[in-house]
């Protein structure tokens, strides 16, 4: 199936342009954009067989990708697109806070520590600290304006 599908994507660029449109509308169930250049028909038509093939997006990356497209038209009126890396599922991120090692599992809902599972890494920070803390600078995800005379560890 796969030397198929690679067979079938390595041909792409050879078709005519009717082909790759007769090609779009069997895969997308519509016309493509009048005036779409050939080789972004070409990119798209292969990323829909790999799609059909494969599966798609994951839920969670789909709507982090919905997310930044809102984040984006609001940029357009003066507001701050933040781009939140995702940490693979799997990961654990360790942090050393007033002498004692803390461990915390990505996972795909969210987090697990201590056996608990947690939605945020801000809620862990709470947990471990007593006190409200942004959870990715606590786990040094996030950079911070380093305060004068503060040290935490």
């Amino acid at each position: 199936m796969e030397a198929e599908i690679s067979k079938q994507i390595a041909q792409l660029p050879t078709l005519s342009r009717q082909e790759l449109l007769d090609m779009w509308q069997k895969l997308y169930r519509r016309a493509a954009l009048p005036g779409i250049r050939r080789e972004l028909m070409v990119r798209f038509i292969a990323y829909k067989i790999q799609e059909n093939a494969y599966g798609g997006l994951k839920p969670s990356t789909r709507s982090e990708l919905h997310r930044l497209a809102r984040d984006l038209e609001k940029q357009a009126t003066g507001t701050k697109t933040t781009i939140h890396p995702k940490i693979k599922s799997g990961t654990t991120i360790l942090r050393k806070w007033r002498g004692q090692t803390y461990e915390v599992l990505v996972t795909e809902s969210g987090y697990e520590f201590k056996g608990a599972s947690f939605k945020s890494l801000s809620q862990i920070a709470g947990t471990i600290t007593g006190t409200k803390w942004s959870g990715p600078l606590f786990f040094g995800l996030k950079k911070r304006n380093p305060i004068p005379g503060s040290a935490d560890d």
